[in-house]
């Protein structure tokens, strides 16, 4: 590859900081970099390949002369700048929810559907964390055996709400150990020895009964599948967890696949490892997951209670493949 000039919009948030150790590991070819991040940030500085590089505040001119940006800064924020970036001649690659589902751009999981990506306009969207894991393991599946139905849920890690999020894990593991009540900060309950099923942690519930977090997985999928005919139903859940995604994942298709046949399947599929041996404890961890790139599946079984679906648990950093990774990984597409 050419070496690009490249920005990091949010460079020094949690994701952010995981595009640039990913951009390092991965060495992908730098001419220039560009830190951005809001003016509280302005002047921070931050090691990149043996150099100090001072972050810069986020404007609308921060683009000029830049080729690829990957953004991962909020909606908001994303709504504001990548049509200034776009409009400069830089390739956004957006980690927000802002454009996901806009018609005119592509959202885009390299392993699914790479081809979307020479569709943008100067705009790729990054899919949600917990829609990236699962539509890896879901592509190959549907191309052996087209999936009619998706029911899954979530157990998402506290890393998936920001630093502060993490901070209010730490902090109220130690309260309950230490027999105090437990603050609340970021979540609107607990999150220490506890399950939420709230995602994200404020205006998450919409009419229809359903978080915004889940109709995400709903509505993602059908786009990156290019498939609007597969029914897809979620819960999503926080869990006490600090990195690291898992999902519960039930998929029902239109021939019947056995067990055997989707592990093989699986086993063949790009950016997946099968973990499934029950009989040696051996199934994907979160804790396992953690640090490392591939997306996990096991505990793949045929569904006692329908003759065409199958049972399986799916796991991947939700930091890395769910953010950073997948970014970068269209960033070397492009």
């Amino acid at each position: 590859m050419t070496p690009k000039t490249i920005a990091v919009a949010g460079a020094t948030g949690l994701v952010g900081q995981q595009i640039l150790a990913v951009l390092d590991e991965r060495n992908y070819p730098i001419k220039s970099l560009r830190l951005l991040a809001s003016a509280r940030s302005k002047g921070k500085t931050i090691q990149f390949r043996g150099e100090t590089l001072q972050v810069e505040e986020l404007t609308e001119s921060s683009f000029k002369g830049v080729e690829v940006a990957l953004f991962s800064a909020g909606g908001g924020t994303s709504k504001q700048f990548s049509p200034c970036a776009a409009s400069d001649g830089c390739v956004v690659v957006d980690n927000s929810s802002a454009w996901r589902m806009d018609p005119k751009v592509p959202l885009v999981v390299p392993e699914v559907n790479p081809g979307a990506i020479q569709t943008h306009e100067g705009i790729i969207a990054n899919p949600n964390c917990s829609t990236i894991q699962m539509v890896v393991v879901l592509k190959p599946l549907h191309d052996a055996a087209k999936i009619t139905r998706v029911v899954v849920s979530t157990y998402q890690a506290v890393s998936g709400a920001g630093v502060a999020a993490l901070d209010e894990l730490r902090a109220q593991t130690r309260a309950i150990l230490a027999g105090e009540n437990p603050v609340c900060d970021i979540f609107p309950h607990p999150i220490a020895f506890n399950c939420l099923p709230q995602i994200p942690q404020s205006d998450a519930f919409i009419e229809n009964g359903y978080s915004t977090e889940e109709m995400k997985m709903v509505n993602e999928t059908k786009k990156i599948m290019g498939d609007d005919s597969i029914r897809v139903t979620a819960t999503t859940v926080r869990v006490p967890v600090f990195t690291g995604h898992s999902e519960s994942v039930n998929v029902e298709t239109e021939r019947k696949l056995t067990a055997n046949e989707a592990r093989t399947i699986l086993g063949q599929a790009p950016g997946l490892v099968v973990e499934d041996d029950p009989a040696s404890q051996m199934y994907p961890l979160a804790s396992r997951a953690a640090g490392r790139s591939e997306t996990f599946v096991g505990r793949i079984r045929e569904d006692l209670s329908h003759d065409r679906a199958l049972d399986m648990w799916i796991v991947s950093d939700n930091l890395l493949k769910g953010a950073a990774l997948n970014a970068v990984q269209i960033a070397e597409h492009l």
